[in-house]
């Protein structure tokens, strides 16, 4: 029997964990700091706004992917357990 192998490594894990907390620590900082906005400080607020979505989309898709493969990789080892033990 093959073994499962994990979707994500740990360094996308990481990755997608720090984008969306990086770019919620942009946008808190910017709006801290949001007195008067020109034109290209929108920008940057879009930009980060777009940051923040894709890191929000990639820290979902980790975590229900990383807790689909730990119950995969749990029912293998069940089942290699019960063929072992007979």
């Amino acid at each position: 029997m093959q073994k499962y192998r994990r979707r994500n490594t740990t360094a996308f894990t990481v990755m997608s964990y720090f984008t969306f907390f990086a770019g919620v620590f942009l946008f808190g900082i910017g709006l801290y700091n949001a007195d008067n906005l020109q034109l290209n400080e929108k920008g940057y607020y879009i930009a980060v706004m777009i940051l923040v979505a894709v890191g929000a989309i990639l820290t979902q898709k980790v975590t229900r992917d990383n807790a689909e493969d730990n119950e995969i990789i749990a029912e293998q080892e069940r089942r290699q357990n019960l063929s072992s033990g007979e």
